[in-house]
């Protein structure tokens, strides 16, 4: 059945049933051996052991195996004639496109000797997606063809049209998935507390059991932390699944996915040409709850990756369905999806460690958004109402930074702009994400406007915020704050706590420092610098210590840090 005419020069068609084939010399150099008369199975285990950028699995068969492993532990006889280890893999890559073509064992293995691979579960999901979505757009048809609107050779006609978008959106779902899997190992041991008290909080919610899925003890975590080593890829996608599955139901449990703002993601799910003949059977939908949880959590986990529900958790103590409810906020009121854009834009155009460079950019920055928002905005409001008011107040900071924010955060947001752009990034994607860490404060500013005794504009807010991250060299410390490169959970969580400290009292100085203003055109950078004289004796001495314990060592610590946040508090 396979075009002999399609092979390479020198390469062949043999029936795998044949005692011995002969090869070409070229067909016998590329997979590594060095005769020509081979039988099919010593052919087969030596494309098993090719040198190769990438070895791609179809079909059904278990062809490597853990090196502790035996054949009869793998149950796949009919392979274990050509089985290979792990250790004797030399591709780079392994494309897993067999169900089980290695154990999750050698998997494992395999990361940790330096190669690539997912599991067939992460490699095969675009199926499984492209069914769900067929499933659910037939659903969505079932009600025109029930009253006549659609007959069923119109709807067949249709699904065939919408094939190549039903396409790109379970490519673009999948691309997400295995970039986030890629951002995760790539941060080695840096989220790997986070990710040991995932595990932990999974296992006490009956959730998960790490011995049937592989997952390493604590006994394990704290040998890769002295080895340096991360979870591999493998584990990650592991871990990837079980966090969206949870957060997938917490939030069908929550009310979220009943805000009528969502129906904009539920149309997202089906093709372009839906949107419209058919936008009244999308919104009736009997599983409109499911597939709204569906893309916010697959979209939200994706792109802060598996831990950063549990993390916002223990750090604010919101529920999954708040941090739900801020993810989408932030999503919309600051552009997040265009700087994401811009990102994915570079492919193939600039390195892949440079391109991932700049996702964990975004993440970091979209990290500090949702936390500003979980600590000075309102998750009992609707979505509608304030993404537009947030909106709003972030256009206008943005629109007017350089007329608030000290010379040394413009400075730095101008650095960061220009890096980004240098890396290939268009130049407003670029500078929006330069500006986005600075910017997040929009919430805590705009709570300041709202409930100031005279009526403030957002810039006034801005301003007064401002000139008090100026009297304090807030920004500088804050700045090093989460630049601290910390691999205890608990330094992670006193870190987040210390910040959340350091935010409020500037929410507070701010607030006092407005409190003196009898009109709302009163100049705000000259009220702050009234009530800092005001209280000079008291505010020189917290600024002389908090100088001090900033400048007295090249690297701030979760302790220093938590000691400048006591002593801001205690001002206020």
């Amino acid at each position: 059945d396979y075009d002999p005419k399609a092979l390479s020069k020198g390469g062949g068609i043999f029936p795998r049933d044949q005692k011995s084939i002969t090869l070409s010399k070229a067909a016998a150099a590329a997979i590594g051996l060095t005769k020509t008369k081979v039988s099919p199975t010593e052919v087969m285990q030596a494309i098993l052991k090719a040198e190769a950028e990438l070895m791609w699995f179809g079909g059904i068969g278990t062809y490597i195996r853990a090196s502790h492993e035996t054949d009869a532990e793998v149950g796949d006889r009919a392979n274990d004639p050509i089985r290979i280890n792990a250790k004797q893999v030399r591709a780079k890559v392994i494309g897993e496109g067999a169900n089980l073509g290695l154990t999750q064992h050698a998997r494992i293995e395999f990361g940790k000797l330096g190669g690539r691979c997912n599991s067939d579960a992460i490699d095969n999901s675009g199926g499984v997606n492209s069914s769900d979505v067929e499933v659910n757009i037939k659903i969505a048809f079932a009600p025109a063809l029930r009253d006549n609107r659609l007959t069923r050779a119109a709807r067949n006609k249709l699904l065939v049209q919408m094939t190549d978008e039903v396409a790109d959106l379970v490519l673009r779902n999948n691309y997400a998935q295995t970039l986030t899997i890629s951002r995760t190992q790539n941060a080695g041991i840096q989220n790997l507390a986070l990710q040991a008290q995932l595990m932990k909080s999974l296992e006490s919610r009956n959730l998960l059991d790490r011995g049937v899925e592989m997952l390493p003890s604590d006994e394990e975590i704290a040998e890769r932390l002295a080895d340096q080593k991360g979870l591999t890829r493998a584990e990650v996608g592991v871990l990837l699944s079980y966090a969206k599955i949870v957060l997938f139901d917490d939030l069908v449990q929550s009310g979220l996915p009943d805000d009528p703002y969502l129906e904009e993601d539920l149309l997202g799910y089906f093709p372009s040409k839906m949107h419209t003949a058919f936008r009244e059977n999308i919104a009736a939908h009997r599983l409109r709850r499911e597939i709204i949880a569906t893309v916010i959590a697959n979209e939200l986990i994706n792109r802060g990756g598996p831990s950063v529900i549990s993390r916002f958790e223990d750090a604010s103590g919101a529920l999954p369905s708040e941090i739900a409810h801020a993810h989408v906020i932030v999503r919309d009121a600051y552009g997040i999806p265009e700087i994401e854009k811009a990102i994915d834009a570079l492919d193939n155009k600039i390195s892949g460690s440079k391109q991932l460079e700049l996702y964990e950019e975004l993440a970091n920055a979209n990290r500090v958004a949702i936390s500003r928002y979980l600590k000075d905005g309102n998750s009992a409001k609707s979505l509608r109402d304030e993404i537009e008011k947030l909106s709003s107040a972030f256009t206008v900071m943005k629109s007017r930074a350089k007329g608030f924010l000290p010379e040394y955060l413009l400075s730095w947001s101008e650095n960061r702009k220009r890096a980004f752009a240098a890396a290939g990034m268009e130049k407003s994607a670029a500078a929006s994400l330069g500006l986005l860490p600075i910017l997040a404060s929009a919430p805590a500013i705009l709570t300041i406007a709202e409930e100031a005794a005279q009526p403030l504009e957002i810039e006034q807010a801005a301003a007064a915020y401002h000139a008090i991250t100026k009297a304090f060299r807030l920004g500088r410390l804050e700045h090093l704050a989460q630049m601290i490169d910390v691999t205890d959970y608990f330094d992670g969580l006193a870190q987040t706590r210390a910040l959340s400290a350091i935010d409020s009292a500037h929410v507070a100085m701010t607030r006092a420092a407005l409190g003196q203003a009898e009109t709302g055109e009163a100049d705000m950078t000259e009220l702050v610098n009234a009530w800092v004289d005001e209280n000079s004796d008291r505010i020189a001495a917290v600024q002389k210590r908090i100088a001090t314990i900033m400048e007295t060592s090249s690297e701030l610590s979760v302790s220093r840090l938590t000691v400048a946040a006591g002593l801001l508090s205690d001002l206020v």
